[in-house]
């Protein structure tokens, strides 16, 4: 996994826009959107560009040997929510 989305995500989907590999989910028109507390980055199919990192408003995108030692969960949430 390159990179974790962690709880201060709004969902505001720009890292979505930004992403040159589609591996971020879930989309405004997939099923299960509202109900998720936030956007999940799938961890096998990031190819490690940065792209969503600067976009993202609330700074919820962190490279996985930057990410805070408060937020580790999110590391297997962002595994969990692809089946993984």
């Amino acid at each position: 996994m390159a990179y974790v989305i962690v709880d201060t995500c709004t969902k505001d989907n720009l890292c979505v826009e930004a992403c040159p590999v589609d591996c971020i989910h879930p989309k405004e028109d997939e099923e299960g959107y509202e109900e998720a507390p936030q956007l999940f980055i799938h961890p096998e199919e990031c190819i490690d560009c940065g792209a969503c990192v600067p976009v993202c408003p609330t700074e919820s995108i962190y490279p996985l040997e930057e990410l805070p030692e408060d937020k580790q969960e999110f590391i297997e949430k962002n595994a969990a929510y692809y089946g993984l």
